[in-house]
């Protein structure tokens, strides 16, 4: 990261301005809010020492995924005929595998399932994962006609 900064000049009274390149090496697993500090890198005025450089992580939002903490969410859509007679959903991996998770159970809105290990790396252990969770939404229809209505009438239990 290149920045400018304030230094003094060697008379020790005027100021300069200096460009500077700091490396910042993101850790795997990092998360958003994480500090990385550049001690006495910042500006530098007669009467004061100079300042320190601090680098806040935030996160990129990801196309397919939601982070939360080490884990990450992956939004699976079904429709209500899947939700009561399952389904399969084929989840992608963040390293472009994908993953096949059947249901054969009733799924109800909300309901989360999890795939240990899938997650993101975590920061203190690389070498550890936390987990994708499958947060199901159901499709319904916008309109049923009449026999679909009647006839779902008949089969499904009150």
């Amino acid at each position: 990261m290149k920045i400018s900064r304030k230094r003094l000049s060697t008379d020790g009274c005027t100021l300069r301005t200096e460009d500077k390149i700091l490396t910042v090496d993101i850790k795997r697993g990092w998360k958003e809010g994480t500090k990385i500090t550049f001690p006495r890198e910042g500006d530098q005025t007669p009467t004061n020492i100079p300042a320190d450089v601090v680098f806040v992580v935030k996160d990129k939002p990801h196309p397919v995924f939601r982070r939360e903490g080490s884990d990450i969410v992956y939004p699976a859509k079904i429709t209500l005929k899947e939700a009561l007679c399952g389904c399969t959903i084929k989840a992608p991996t963040l390293d472009g595998r994908t993953i096949t998770v059947t249901s054969k159970d009733v799924v109800k809105p909300g309901t989360k399932k999890r795939i240990v290990g899938e997650g993101l790396p975590l920061s203190k252990c690389p070498t550890k994962r936390g987990d994708m969770i499958l947060d199901f939404s159901v499709r319904f229809p916008d309109k049923l006609g009449q026999s679909t209505r009647d006839a779902l009438e008949q089969i499904l239990p009150v």
